[in-house]
């Protein structure tokens, strides 16, 4: 039998207007998360002397995600999919402000306040792609995932590009680069007035599904414990902890070698190109190869750019080590995401997603707490390492799932 191969053109014309509306809230929303990442460190160190704790603001972002993400994500299930979404919105438009006052009045713990109340707004960023399988039919889950992540293609040019014009515009420098991160989530707000998200009830994970009457939710620690999600969670852990750790600590390690400020620019641009531009593709990769091979071909590209990272310190290296990276994610993380929705109900989703992204953002954290300690105690090339280490274990969890023999397709 040959896989089944949906496109774009089977859906009716208010779906194609959903995801492109939702693409268009990632590359926004994403953009001004690229800008965090872009300017963050580069902008604490202007004042604060303790250099290894430049990325702390960051870490305290991820934090806030682990922290608001059961919130966020049950709000949802109670309220619906567009109001969970705009309070993100006015989060993200907090969060800028108090980051933006935080560098202005050169107060540190202002800046890590700020970062706190940008985690619900990441939190809630990173749940479109959740979002997405519930605008389409059930043949079109990987796919609607991978359309509305590749929003990130546009974020990829917009966060770079006004982290770069305007990083130098106000006194001090990077001031208004968090002004336009607030103007960014302002947009995000506006446009999901648009989209047009079904009751969960109208979201059946597939046809069986829908044609039965619904099952009670079964208890967290049952559906946590599928192999499926497991490996899942693992991968994904994996995927945005190394993308994170290497993310967070390169703009600091191309400006300690010696390299200019916009060539941190550049290599940040060349990363999140690396980790979106893949996913026009990625769902038809899944689709017609499997889950499992694209995951384990995003765990081989993450290696090849520890490769490049430790193979030397000029600008290609980071440029290529970045770039290797960022695809590499795309595919391991798209790959993770699109295992976690096999395995829960729509009535288990709230619990279920949110329990997915407390730990895979958890792992965030930490990598990018670690990555400006790392950084300036002991330098790229050790942090390279540790990343394979993450590699190793993702790796394993995979190769664990594909002899559990458990189908990849369809509801737990």
């Amino acid at each position: 039998m040959t896989r089944e191969r949906p496109d774009v053109q089977g859906l009716d014309r208010r779906a194609r207007l959903n995801l492109l509306l939702l693409a268009c809230c990632q590359a926004t929303g994403q953009a001004a998360n690229t800008m965090m990442f872009a300017a963050t460190a580069l902008s604490v160190v202007t004042f604060y002397p303790e250099r290894e704790l430049a990325t702390l603001p960051m870490t305290m972002q991820h934090l806030g995600i682990m922290l608001w993400v059961f919130p966020a994500s049950l709000l949802m299930q109670r309220v619906g999919r567009q109001h969970g979404f705009r309070i993100g919105s006015v989060f993200g438009m907090a969060g800028a402000g108090v980051v933006g006052y935080g560098l202005y009045s050169a107060d540190f713990i202002m800046m890590c306040l700020g970062g706190v109340i940008l985690g619900y707004a990441v939190a809630s960023l990173h749940m479109y792609r959740f979002a997405a399988i519930e605008l389409v039919p059930p043949a079109y889950r990987a796919r609607a995932i991978s359309w509305v992540t590749a929003g990130g293609v546009v974020a990829g040019v917009i966060g770079p590009t006004l982290v770069r014009v305007t990083h130098d515009q106000w006194v001090p420098i990077y001031l208004a680069t968090y002004a336009a991160m607030a103007g960014l989530h302002l947009i995000v707000f506006t446009i999901m007035s648009f989209i047009r998200f079904p009751a969960v009830q109208e979201a059946p994970a597939t046809a069986q599904a829908a044609a039965a009457p619904p099952a009670p939710p079964r208890p967290l620690w049952r559906i946590a414990s599928q192999p499926r999600f497991i490996a899942a969670v693992i991968s994904g852990m994996v995927a945005y902890g190394t993308m994170s750790f290497l993310m967070t600590a390169s703009p600091l390690a191309i400006v300690a070698c010696g390299l200019p400020h916009a060539e941190a620019h550049w290599v940040i641009f060349m990363h999140v190109m690396g980790m979106f531009v893949p996913a026009f593709f990625t769902g038809n990769l899944i689709t017609r190869y499997g889950t499992t091979p694209v995951m384990f071909a995003g765990i081989a590209l993450l290696t090849l750019g520890v490769v490049a990272g430790v193979a030397g310190m000029s600008d290609w290296n980071f440029r290529i080590a970045l770039t290797l990276n960022g695809v590499g994610w795309n595919l391991l993380f798209v790959g993770a995401t699109t295992l976690v929705t096999t395995c829960y109900r729509p009535n288990e989703r709230g619990k279920v997603q949110a329990l997915n992204d407390f730990l895979v953002f958890g792992t965030t954290a930490t990598s990018s707490f670690l990555a400006g300690f790392l950084q300036e105690r002991m330098g790229w090339v050790p942090l390279n390492w540790f990343a394979f280490v993450l590699m190793v274990a993702a790796f394993a969890a995979v190769v664990w799932l594909r002899f559990q023999r458990q189908p990849l397709h369809g509801s737990a």
